[in-house]
This record gives structure tokens, C-alpha cells and sequence, in this order.
């Protein structure tokens, strides 16, 4: 019996094969293309996703310096409207709260391809090409999975869990009776990746054009790799819209013509914004666009199917060693569900802007976001995106409501420790991490410290300084990142879950031995015993 089987093989699947791999469970696959899709979808994909695919151990392969690369920083991106005058101008940042790139754009396939490698390079994982899986049945301690070849062929498989990341017309959703919540934004795109004959400079480098007679999008996908969206406007019907002499001359808008470049692919892409109303139903999850499908404008569906894939896999990890009772499995859904929701709401809101067709309301808009640029507030918009888990595994005031700082993301900056320098989770790890701005001993009796070392939590104490200074045993906080972390939620200690958001902070030896006692207790004092 497998441990975990997972049904669809994209970029979702793949990284949930890898971290629940990378903690030694067995993993199958079964995916029902024979090869994987050949064509770039999303394009680019936050720092914490970054910081989740290195988790994965493919910092080094993603890095944009890598041999064949297959990402690039985002850079700029700008929005103007159908005159020409910039309405939102965002800088990203190359060194993000996350210790990466706020936004990094990427070539899907080979994004795949690297995932590919480092999934078949793990003991444990197994991935079965050309079966589509047609029945499951929960037996309550057991799922039975029964896929058909293409011959018609039955193919028989048990799990102990299944994770349902087979996309937006997931069977696995289908069979768990999961209700869709629609929320009704829809607009057909024209979707055209194109490789350019020769290398063209974009200044910048990702362009949104708000304009109401056609929004348009110009964006980088990947090195190499380009992305030109139109969106279809009222009273032009999908069929002209969606034909070749249609889609050169819309790229004629941007100089981009049959000598000058290789199409790709085109086709038409409708969006959506919806999500399951159940994302478990006993032994069976979803994740990725099996739970939630969002507008593209943030770039958040990928990311946010990430963050799916990591929240689970610390979960499962330790129902499955026994350390923790399964019901420590319904935060997944408690915590993720809300989460995207955030993530649909802004990509909604943005697409709102960006796909207004009505001149007077777009005028409107113009004057609003260009005032707002004026007074230079727009800066914030996306730092927005960094949304703090509301509920769930989350250290607790005396009232029950989660305490201040639990569920926000947590920093990461960049440390030396043991002659190695680098950002925290190479340096120090991933997992359950404790970190500290002085001994924490007085703060862990024998018990205590014997639950984080049951944890596999590592416990960090960090101090200021440089390269230089640092003696044997320090972590020395190279750019303060953590130590200002601390310093502004007025705490001596951050507990950081494997999903990189914090589960408390606390101040004092009694506030951190509360700390670690209401760890304890959430995840099941029972099963944890040292």
C-alpha cells in the first residue's frame, strides 16, 4: 500500500509528491496524459512560492543564473491606460520578505521539467503516466483507487491518503460532491506565447494596458518566452476572435508580426473565480485548481496551489509517523480555503480594473488610480498579497483568538552559521523552527525540549553580526531581518511551521514554555508524548 496517492501530475502534484517524498512517504501518481503539456499556462510566481520550491531542493536549478534557465526576475511591471499614461507602476522587489523575488516569471515547461527530475530522483515516488482514475472508494482506514488505461484496462491501487491535483475538471472533486461557490467573473482572453527571432529588450518587462476599446497584456514567460493576452470586447463574436488572421493582427498592436516571431500557441482562456465548498471528505483532498480557479492578473492560482501542497504535507507527515491525531487534518481546509479566497478576491478586484470596457467608467477609473499615483499610495498594493492564515494551527490568546503575529508569514533574511552563509532555511533548515534571540533553555524544561526534538524542530538562536564575527554554534543575522522581526512584535522568540507562517511569537521564558505547551496541544498532546 502506497502512502499517499496523488491523481495529476502538473506543477501541484509534482511539489506535494516531492515534500511529502522528502519526509519519507511512498507516493504514487497517476496522471492520465501520457506526456506532460508542452505549453506554458502560468507565468510567473511569488516568493513564497520561491521559497517553497526550494524547500523542494531546486533553488540552485531555478535560480535565474542557472545553466538553461528557465526563470527571470519579473522586474517592472506597469499598468497604462488606452492613452498611454501610466496608472500603477510596481518595482518588484528582487530580495522579498520571503528572502525572494516578490515575482519571478518562469517557462512552465520547464518549470515541469526540473520538477520532473527532482521528483524521480527521491526514493519513494512513483508516477504512472496514461491511466485516468475512474472510481475511489474510502474504506475509512484505506482508499482503493481504480484507473483505465487507454486500451480500457483496470488498473487497481491503494492509498493511504489520495490528493485529488487534477485541475479545474477534477474527477477527484467530482467524487468527494464538493459544491462549487462561482463567483461570476468571467472574460474570454486570447492567449498567444510567442518565441521572438531575435532578442528584444521590454521596457517593462510585464504591461498591462487598461484600455476599454481593448485590455491587453504584454508579459514575460520565462527566457525566451513571451506572452501577448487580448481580451474580447462586446460585439465581436468568439469565432473571429479567435482566428489566426485575428491574433497576428492583434499582436500587430505590439510590432510583433509572422517575420519577426514564432507563435507558439494561441487559444482562447476564460476566466474564472470559484472554489470547492469542500476541499476533504475523509482520507481524500484537494489542491491546486482541483479547489480554486482565480483570475490571472496576480499571477496567484500556481502559488496559491503551492501553498495547498506545503500546508498538507507537515499535516500528513505527522498523522502519519503517529505524532499527531488526524484530526489535525481539517485545518487544511480550515486554513487554505480562506486563505485563496483572499487571493480570488484581489485577483478579481484587479481584474475589475483591467477589464473595464465601458468608456465613462474607465475614464473614472483613470482619474481615481492617477491621483492615487500622484500621492504615491499604490505602492502597497502588492504587499497585500502576503495574507495571514486566520484560523487553524495557530498559537491562541486566553480568549481563543489567535494571538498577535500567529499566521502571518514569517521572514527570512539571510544568516551564517557553521562557516555556511546563506538564506535561513538552507543554513538552518526546514521543518518546525524555533527561533531565538537568546539560549532558550530557561524557557524548555527536559519535556518541552524533547517534544520539539520529537518535531525534528530546529531551535535557532540568533545574534547580530557579520561573517566575520561569527564563532562556532552562532547564527549571525546578516542583514537584521530577524532580529528586527523580533524586535517589532516585541518578542525573544518565533515559532515558524514548515509552511513558513508563524504559529506565535512570545516574550520570557513562561511566554515561550506557553508557547511550545500550546503547540503541543493542538497538534495532540497524546500522540506526542516524548
Amino acid at each position: 500500500m502506497t502512502d499517499v496517492l496523488i491523481v495529476g501530475y502538473g506543477p501541484v502534484g509534482q511539489v506535494a509528491a516531492i515534500l511529502l517524498a522528502q519526509r519519507g512517504l511512498t507516493v504514487r501518481v497517476v496522471e492520465k496524459h501520457t506526456t506532460p503539456y508542452s505549453m506554458p499556462r502560468a507565468v510567473s510566481y511569488d516568493g513564497e512560492a520561491s521559497r517553497i520550491l526550494a524547500a523542494c531542493g531546486l533553488a540552485d536549478v531555478l535560480a535565474p543564473a542557472a545553466d538553461d534557465p528557465v526563470t527571470e526576475l519579473s522586474g517592472e511591471y506597469t499598468w497604462k491606460n488606452g492613452f498611454g499614461r501610466t496608472l500603477l507602476h510596481v518595482k518588484v522587489a528582487e530580495d522579498g520578505p520571503a528572502g525572494w523575488p516578490d515575482s519571478t516569471s518562469f517557462y512552465q515547461p520547464g518549470l515541469e521539467d526540473r520538477l520532473a527530475e527532482r521528483g524521480a530522483a527521491l526514493p519513494g515516488v512513483e508516477v504512472l503516466r496514461g491511466l485516468e482514475v475512474t472510481a475511489l472508494a474510502d474504506h475509512g482506514d484505506r482508499v482503493d483507487v481504480t484507473a483505465v488505461d487507454a486500451a480500457g484496462a483496470e488498473h487497481s491501487f491503494t492509498a493511504g491518503w489520495v490528493l485529488g491535483c487534477d485541475g479545474a475538471n477534477s474527477f477527484v472533486r467530482r467524487w468527494l460532491d464538493a459544491g462549487v461557490t462561482d463567483l461570476g467573473f468571467t472574460h474570454d482572453w486570447l492567449v498567444c506565447d510567442v518565441v521572438l527571432n531575435e532578442p528584444v529588450e521590454f521596457k517593462p518587462n510585464n504591461l498591462q494596458i487598461c484600455d476599454p476599446a481593448r485590455p491587453r497584456t504584454a508579459v514575460s514567460a520565462g527566457p525566451g518566452h513571451r506572452r501577448w493576452e487580448f481580451m474580447r470586447v462586446p460585439g465581436e463574436t468568439l469565432e473571429e476572435f479567435q482566428s489566426l488572421d485575428s491574433v497576428w493582427r492583434l499582436l500587430g498592436l505590439f510590432d510583433i508580426t509572422p517575420d519577426t516571431a514564432r507563435l507558439d500557441r494561441y487559444g482562447v482562456y476564460t476566466t474564472q473565480a470559484c472554489y470547492a465548498d469542500r476541499w476533504r471528505s475523509g482520507r481524500v483532498f484537494l489542491a491546486g485548481d482541483a479547489a480554486h480557479v482565480m483570475p490571472p492578473f496576480l499571477g496567484q492560482g500556481m502559488s496559491s496551489g503551492f501553498r495547498d501542497a506545503v500546508n498538507l504535507a507537515w499535516k500528513l507527515d505527522l498523522v502519519h509517523r503517529g505524532l499527531a491525531d488526524p484530526a489535525l487534518l481539517d485545518t487544511y481546509e480550515v486554513e487554505r480555503r480562506a486563505h485563496v479566497q483572499h487571493a480570488i478576491r484581489m485577483s478579481i478586484d484587479s481584474g475589475k480594473v483591467i477589464c473595464e470596457t465601458d468608456p465613462k467608467q474607465a475614464a473614472g477609473r483613470d482619474s481615481v488610480m492617477l491621483a492615487a499615483l500622484r500621492r504615491r499610495t499604490q505602492q502597497r498594493h502588492a504587499r497585500s498579497l502576503r495574507e495571514a492564515v486566520v484560523d487553524g494551527v495557530l498559537h491562541r490568546a486566553a480568549d481563543g483568538a489567535p494571538a498577535p503575529h500567529a499566521g502571518h508569514p514569517a521572514p527570512q533574511g539571510r544568516v551564517t552559521a557553521g562557516g555556511r552563509t546563506g538564506r535561513l532555511d538552507e543554513v538552518v533548515g526546514t521543518g518546525f523552527v524555533l527561533l531565538t534571540r537568546d539560549d532558550p533553555a530557561p524557557g524548555l524544561d527536559v519535556d518541552r525540549a524533547a517534544f520539539l526534538d520529537v518535531l525534528d524542530a530546529r531551535r535557532v538562536t540568533v545574534r547580530p553580526g557579520d561573517a566575520a564575527s561569527a564563532a562556532d554554534g552562532d547564527v549571525v543575522d546578516l542583514d537584521g531581518v530577524l532580529l528586527t522581526y523580533l524586535d517589532g512584535a516585541a518578542a525573544d522568540a518565533v515559532l515558524i511551521r514548515p509552511d513558513f507562517y508563524v504559529f506565535g511569537v512570545a516574550a520570557g521564558p513562561d511566554g515561550l514554555a506557553a508557547l511550545v505547551d500550546d503547540l503541543r496541544q493542538q497538534v495532540s498532546a497524546r500522540a506526542l508524548q516524548p
